[in-house]
Parts: C-alpha cells; sequence; structure tokens
C-alpha cells in the first residue's frame, strides 16, 4: 500500500529501536518499518520525600550521575518542509538515446538526394528513407518520486516547583537537580533521534538487499563471502573469514570497496532501481553518477578496529579509502547481535504501474559490513521540531514540558549505492 499521508505515531517503534541499540534487548527482534551494582542500595533507610518516592531525605552532599548524550547517524541527509507539506516531490529524468544523423548520407539513411525534401522521403513501399525534419519533437521523460507521510512522537517530563526541595541542601543544589532532570530528558529525545535514524538506515539496507534478491539492484548488493569464494576458489565460511582469515578478507574487502567507490562515479543504470518506462514501444532507463563528495559511508566499526590494530592499519582507514563522508557504527540494529540486522522494509513495488510502496521481505541472517550510497539515497525530512511549557498547575504546583516531533523517513531506491554483506550458502 503507498504510504499514509495521515500522521503515525511511531513512539512505539522508536521505543523498540531504543531499547534495542542500549541493549535492554538481549535478542534482535524484527524491526517492522517496526540495577544498581554492589555500590548502592535502592532505598536507604532515612526515608524518602513523598512527590517522587524516589528521593533520599538529605542527609549529605548530592552528585548528579547525568551527562548529555548526541545522537548518531547524523551523517543521514537532512531536508526540511517544516510542516508545511506531508509530501515531497522528486524529479529525476531517463535518459534517451541518440538520434540518426540527418545532415550526412549514411548507411541507414539517405537525407541528401535530388529532389528529396527534409521529411522522411519514403520510397515506394513506404519505408522512410531520410530522417525526419529538424521539426520531430523529442520531448524530456521525467520520473516523479512521492516521498509523503508523517512518523509523529511526542515526550514530557513533570517539573516541580518546590515539593522536593527538602531533599536537597540549598537552592543550588536544587537547581542541579532541575538541571539533571532536563539533561537527562535530553539524552532521551537524543536516543529516540537516534533510533528514527537507525530505523531509515535499517530500512534502506533490508530494502537494497530484498530488492537485490529480484535481480533489480544487481551491483548494488554484493555478498563478500560469496564473492571472496568464487575469486579464489575456496569454499570458507563467514565465521572462519571474520577470524581465521582475517587479513586476507580484509585486503580483498578494502580493494573492492575502493572499486565500487569509483564505480559510482560513473553514469550507469547498475547500482540502482530504474522504474520501467516504455513511450511508443521505446525503453528508457534513469542512468545515476554519485561524484566521491556526494558519496557516504556507513561501516561497521569494530571490523575496522580490528584491522587497525591488527592486520593492516597502513591502508584501512578512510584516508587510504578515499572516503569524504564517513560514519563508523559499532552495530546496526542491537548491541548483542552487532552485524545482524532482522527487518521487514517499505520497497516499492516494481511489478505494480506507478510502484506503490509495499512490506518486503523479511532481511535476517546476513553480517553486515557496510553501505555505500549516494547522499540522496537516505534522507529524514524534519518537519517539526517544538518545545513547550505548561503553565504553573497553581493547585499542585508542578510544570509540564512537552516535546512534539514530526518526520519523515524516505529511502530513494532510484539512487546509487552498495551494500556489503557477509551471507553463507543456504543448507
Amino acid at each position: 500500500m503507498a504510504r499514509s499521508l495521515t500522521p503515525r505515531d511511531c513512539h512505539a517503534l522508536m521505543n523498540l529501536i531504543v531499547k534495542e541499540a542500549t541493549g535492554q534487548d538481549q535478542t534482535i527482534q524484527a524491526v517492522d518499518s517496526s540495577t544498581f551494582v554492589s555500590a548502592g542500595e535502592l532505598a536507604l533507610s532515612a526515608g524518602m520525600e513523598n512527590t517522587l518516592n524516589a528521593l533520599s531525605l538529605v542527609i549529605g552532599r548530592t552528585f548528579m550521575a547525568v551527562r548529555p548524550y548526541n545522537a548518531k547517524l547524523n551523517i543521514l541527509n537532512r531536508i526540511g518542509t517544516d510542516g508545511y507539506s506531508a509530501r515531497l516531490r522528486k524529479i529525476s529524468f531517463y535518459s534517451r538515446s541518440a538520434l540518426a544523423s540527418g545532415d550526412w548520407n549514411t548507411q541507414s539513411y539517405t537525407n541528401l538526394a535530388m529532389g528529396f525534401t527534409n521529411g522522411q522521403n519514403q520510397d515506394g513501399s513506404g519505408v522512410a528513407q531520410s530522417t525526419k525534419s529538424m521539426w520531430e519533437q523529442n520531448q524530456p521523460v521525467p520520473l516523479e518520486m512521492n516521498f509523503g507521510g508523517r512518523s509523529v512522537w511526542e515526550d514530557s517530563t513533570t517539573v516541580y516547583e518546590y515539593q522536593v526541595k527538602q531533599a536537597f541542601r540549598s537552592e543550588a543544589e536544587f537547581a542541579r537537580f532541575v538541571s539533571g532532570i532536563l539533561t537527562e530528558k535530553g539524552n532521551d529525545i537524543e536516543s529516540q533521534k537516534e533510533a528514527f535514524n537507525r530505523m531509515t538506515l535499517l530500512n534502506y539496507i533490508g530494502g537494497v538487499y530484498d530488492l537485490g534478491v529480484g535481480g533489480i539492484t544487481f551491483r548494488s548488493h554484493r555478498n563478500m563471502t560469496a564473492e571472496y569464494n568464487a575469486t579464489f576458489g575456496t569454499s570458507y565460511t563467514t565465521d572462519q573469514l571474520l577470524s581465521t582469515y582475517l587479513k586476507e578478507f580484509l585486503e580483498f574487502f578494502v580493494g573492492e570497496f575502493k572499486k565500487a567507490s569509483d564505480w559510482l562515479t560513473n553514469r550507469s543504470v547498475a547500482r540502482h532501481w530504474s522504474p520501467a518506462k516504455t513511450i511508443n514501444g521505446e525503453s528508457y532507463v534513469l542512468l545515476r553518477h554519485t561524484p566521491k563528495n556526494k558519496q557516504h559511508t556507513i561501516l561497521y566499526s569494530p571490523l575496522i578496529t580490528d584491522a587497525k590494530a591488527r592486520v593492516m592499519p597502513e591502508i584501512f582507514n578512510p584516508e587510504y579509502l578515499d572516503i569524504k563522508n564517513y560514519e563508523g557504527i559499532e552495530f546496526w540494529q542491537n548491541e548483542n547481535d552487532p552485524m545482524s540486522i532482522d527487518v521487514i522494509p517499505a520497497i516499492p513495488d516494481s511489478a505494480t504501474a506507478g510502484a506503490p510502496t509495499i512490506a518486503g521481505s523479511e532481511v535476517k541472517g546476513i553480517k553486515v559490513l557496510g553501505l555505500l550510497y549516494d547522499e540522496d539515497a537516505l534522507m529524514v525530512d524534519y518537519q517539526l521540531d517544538r518545545e513547550a511549557v505548561t503553565p504553573l498547575e497553581a493547585r499542585k504546583g508542578y510544570r509540564n514540558m512537552w516535546w512534539t516531533f514530526s518526520k519523515n523517513a524516505i529511502n530513494d531506491y532510484t539512487e546509487n549505492s552498495v551494500l556489503f554483506y557477509m551471507e553463507d550458502p543456504a543448507v
């Protein structure tokens, strides 16, 4: 089905991804694009204040155990419709072929002859002997893609005016407490923003894999286990390549990555989805190229760390790989299973006119090495990011702070990308 323009509440999905990203879920879950250590006691015997029922009555100096956190995956391209529209329209153009020469006599056409006009000059059987006139129309062939929808969620915190002051020694200490509340709530929001970015990335990885299985993005879909074994005539498993033969595998992977990056700069149909287009019996294709400064790379960073420390510190680095826009990632979906993903991606239905968005096949069981992509392939539309504070509740003495978010995750499979992953043959 097409992407709904009606705002869809995504707080449950954000919470799921946050729990996976922070290690709260021990096993990786399918994302459908979806206590103390022995250093302190949970409660002190001195008693608790009775508003939050979580703070002890003051007995000494208080230390605020909170520090700010910044969301990761900010490498994703940011755009903004500022909430005025829930739809982004993107127009590309199909490639058009060269036309036959009309100002020479060639093996195909006789254009210059006594009595010929500027038209096609048909012979007795109705076959055109020359090209059409200069007034033949050759219209541009546009491709319009619409990315619509809103994903929305809210967050809030309550701040009490004076009720918990008895838990602190001074106004300054109470102010640090309030500051700690706001800092930690800010961290929650940063985790939610990171979760949205991670969802956008996971959907794209799953989509490229799913489309590649169907043969649509055949050079965007790179199983490095299979390619290594095919190149060297071996039959190693993924686990063997990531352990016993790590050095040999990384040498191969680095070379393939550099070649893929170079290939992206060429105008081609090979590394993206080209929607079918036919006019008057002639088929058109969508050609793309991605200059180096428009290429973005997200790589599984523990592999890079191992390579720098133990294998090839001199060549396995962003400078050698000629990466301009790079971010390392410690895990893709769940830190307890860092190289794996489990996602049901949204993909275009290439078999249906208009290519509406549909749910693809569940993608799991692969180990992701990295993604090389055009900056326009992965985008987050920032529609609304608002903060508001209620007036003081005069009778009960508290205020509520509310944060409201509206975003749209955009995956454009018509842009170039190369997914590097590892997968053993099905048994």
